[in-house]
């Protein structure tokens, strides 16, 4: 990956909806961890694209911002193949308190049952290690007027 212009991990640490695509096609925004190299999605056999990947692990997922005001268009697009991983109520706490605030009784009854132990039937993780890792910066000085 060439430089681009801008600390990709603080970037992917804000907290940031991405859209991931997978074969069929489908497209769905998602909340997503970045860790270790890797981007960690959760879900479950309720989704459709969690289905498509067990036949079909070939992913792309695009992180991005365009604030006309400030002039940031960033964005970073990662393509791969997903491997479904065990759940990890840590990386879940991490990945919730970076949406959601640190005050976990703050959170809504839905998220904090994701921190229950045995996790809810069927709670997957999804990882992505980018075989390929594209980041643009876009972003211009905006004009007074």
């Amino acid at each position: 990956m060439s430089d681009p212009g801008f600390d990709v991990d603080a970037f992917l640490a804000r907290p940031l909806t991405a859209r991931l695509s997978t074969n069929g096609p489908t497209v769905r925004p998602v909340w997503y961890q970045w860790e270790d190299g890797a981007f960690w999605v959760f879900t479950g056999p309720w989704a459709k694209w969690f289905t498509r990947v067990h036949s079909d692990p070939s992913i792309a997922l695009i992180v991005d911002t365009c604030d006309l005001e400030t002039g940031e268009i960033l964005q970073v697009i990662a393509h791969g193949r997903v491997e479904i991983k065990e759940w990890d109520v840590d990386r879940c706490r991490r990945m919730l308190a970076r949406y959601l605030g640190a005050d976990e009784a703050s959170w809504p009854e839905e998220y904090r049952a994701y921190l229950s132990e045995p996790p809810i039937e069927g709670l997957s993780w999804v990882r992505l290690p980018p075989e390929k890792l594209i980041s643009n910066d876009f972003g211009f000085e905006p004009t007074e007027g």
